[in-house]
């Protein structure tokens, strides 16, 4: 059995765990990110890299982080919430640990770890995963690699064009499936219809104070669940659209499945449930053809580690 580290970074923590050859998290620890500081954020990787192989064999590390990489898989080139600009993590964290490194984005080694151990292991070919949070990510395997492209910014899921012309996008696009199938999709969607029609989202409005504007993301799946209209109508927006992009990407690739993860899929069939439809409504000739199924992920906060920890052990 090989044993190597996954270290998943994200704006507000560095999660890390020791895994085994069958995607088994062993042992693992986190530590807070000092998301402005880039040499404070490199240091505490170091760090938690060196607690975890204290005492153990360690073949490797894999480090996922939320920006783009490079297609070396060494550099983070730009992280929209960190402080990382053109940083050549590979070689600080290697030459640290003394241990071969390889960093990818975190949208990839969550789709990697559904593929190899979770929602798709079944999958020997081909798998796309959306992720859907705050914003929207994602990652494509095909011929069971993943898929990088040229620059190895490939697979930005969320920032496909929904609606031209549409919502203002982070990545300065207007129209994004980001601004459409998110999380804050489905608090904007919520607090407009609790704006509109408050007599229907009496649910909601009481967890919230009374407010539409105090309304976040756990008070709509709390209200939904509860049956309040207005916030199942949100969740059915977001899954309406959603679906298209899973119709859109079946279409194009082909996949052998299609994996709904982040933290909205909590929400279960809620999300999944209008999802689901929407995707086949938007696949006309279903009928005459075979269509990936549509699944919800399966390791959550842990796929990060596992993937990278997996990737890792590829190096």
């Amino acid at each position: 059995m090989t044993l190597t580290i996954g270290v998943d970074v994200g704006g507000t923590k560095v999660a890390g765990g020791v895994v085994d050859d069958t995607g088994t998290v062993l042992v693992q620890t986190r530590r807070d990110t000092p998301a402005d500081d880039v040499g404070k954020t490199r240091d505490v990787i170091i760090e938690l890299v060196g607690e975890l192989a204290a005492g153990r064999t360690i073949e490797a590390v894999g480090i996922g982080a939320a920006g783009w990489i490079d297609a070396s898989r060494s550099t983070v080139l730009f992280a929209p919430n960190l402080a990382w600009r053109d940083e050549p993590l590979r070689e600080y964290v290697s030459k640290a640990v003394g241990l071969p490194v390889i960093v990818e984005n975190d949208g990839n080694v969550a789709a990697w770890a559904e593929f190899r151990h979770g929602a798709a292991r079944d999958a020997d070919d081909s798998m796309i995963m959306f992720t859907i949070g705050t914003g929207v990510g994602g990652g494509i395997v095909l011929g069971g690699e993943l898929m990088r492209g040229a620059h190895g910014i490939a697979a930005e899921l969320g920032h496909m064009l929904a609606v031209p012309d549409g919502h203002q996008c982070g990545c300065g696009r207007l129209g994004c499936i980001e601004q459409y199938a998110s999380g804050s999709a489905l608090v904007r969607f919520a607090r407009a219809g609790a704006r509109q029609e408050p007599n229907r989202a009496t649910a909601l409005l009481d967890l919230a104070g009374g407010e539409a504007e105090a309304i976040t993301g756990p008070m709509v799946t709390a209200a939904a669940q509860g049956g309040d209209p207005i916030s199942a109508e949100a969740f059915a927006q977001i899954g309406r659209w959603l679906g298209t992009s899973l119709a859109d990407m079946a279409q194009i690739l082909d996949p052998q499945t299609l994996v709904v993860g982040g933290g909205v899929i909590d929400a279960g069939d809620l999300l999944l449930g209008p999802t689901r439809r929407s995707y086949l409504d938007a696949l006309a000739q279903r009928g005459r053809l075979p269509v990936a199924e549509v699944l919800p992920a399966e390791l959550g906060n842990s796929a990060g580690v596992i993937g990278a920890a997996d990737l890792a052990r590829r190096i």
